[in-house]
């Protein structure tokens, strides 16, 4: 066989190195569950679900904020709150380099970003958690900013939305990250007396002492679809008890069938869903007008 047909046959066709054009990273995203690829555009549009399996890919409060508050427009609270070292925490790594490193990958300065804002015209303040920053773990500024967003609705008599996604508390602050169960716990009852609406958001994952305090706490307790939640992860759960765990297990849709939620909700659905909820409630007090 000859080998012109594995050879050009015209000089001079061939592209320059220099001149060829390489696909820019980030403009295509495959699904990690049914691995379908679509373009960036196409998913994010989608809300960062896929169209084909309707797996809901983790998104950070940014990503929540955009689609949630009417047009995309919000004003952050407390943004300027960082965490500090206060026990001179060390493994691997000491937790003030951990810090820096996370500020430094994520953009962010903590695992919790808090705002105000409309959603179909109701003003609500929201407080949502980023699981990049250090698997979104719940340390004294994540009590702090949802203790001071809470006082935000109390002062504007507001609806206070709580959008939970962590691995638990934050080992490096040990008891200081333990307290904040107590201390958002006990904002949440003054929230109660107040009669102000409380929806709390599980995301996956939500678990940890995030599970054990606010994020089970709401008026009503929504999940997005397939969401892991619980206390412990299953595989500790099933190591401790040396038993097989029923199927699906601590998904969102398991622990609806077993009454520690209320419903489940896509990620398209979550604003429309908030509003009706929020309007059956009914009598909702009236913002105070602007200082």
């Amino acid at each position: 066989m000859s080998s012109d047909w594995f050879q050009r046959q015209k000089e001079g066709i061939t592209t320059p190195t220099q001149e060829k054009k390489e696909t820019p990273d980030g403009l295509w995203h495959g699904c990690p569950k049914c691995k379908v690829i679509v373009s960036r555009d196409e998913y994010e549009s989608n809300l960062w679900v896929c169209a084909n399996c309707g797996h809901h890919n983790g998104i950070e409060a940014k990503e929540y904020f955009s689609f949630l508050f009417d047009n995309g427009e919000y004003a952050e609270l407390n943004p300027n709150l960082i965490s500090l070292d206060p026990l001179n925490f060390e493994d691997t790594k000491k937790y003030s380099d951990r810090l820096i490193i996370a500020k430094r990958i994520t953009g962010l300065k903590d695992a919790i970003t808090t705002a105000n804002g409309n959603l179909s015209g109701m003003p609500v303040a929201i407080a949502a958690m980023n699981f990049k920053f250090i698997g979104g773990s719940m340390g004294s500024v994540v009590g702090e900013k949802i203790s001071r967003t809470i006082d935000f609705s109390l002062k504007h008599k507001i609806p206070f939305i709580m959008i939970s996604k962590s691995g638990g508390a934050r080992m490096m602050e040990a008891a200081f990250s333990l307290m904040q169960m107590a201390k958002t716990s006990s904002k949440l009852a003054l929230l109660d007396e107040a009669k102000i609406p409380y929806v709390s958001l599980l995301t996956n994952p939500t678990t940890g002492g995030v599970t054990a305090s606010f994020a089970m706490l709401g008026d009503i307790n929504i999940a997005e679809p397939a969401a892991l939640i619980g206390f412990a992860g299953p595989r500790i759960v099933r190591e401790t008890i040396g038993k097989d765990l029923p199927e699906g297990f601590q998904t969102s849709e398991f622990v609806k069938d077993h009454g520690f939620i209320d419903f489940i909700v896509k990620r398209a659905e979550l604003k429309s869903k908030i509003s009706d909820w929020l309007e059956c409630v009914g009598n909702l007090p009236k913002p105070a007008e602007s200082e």
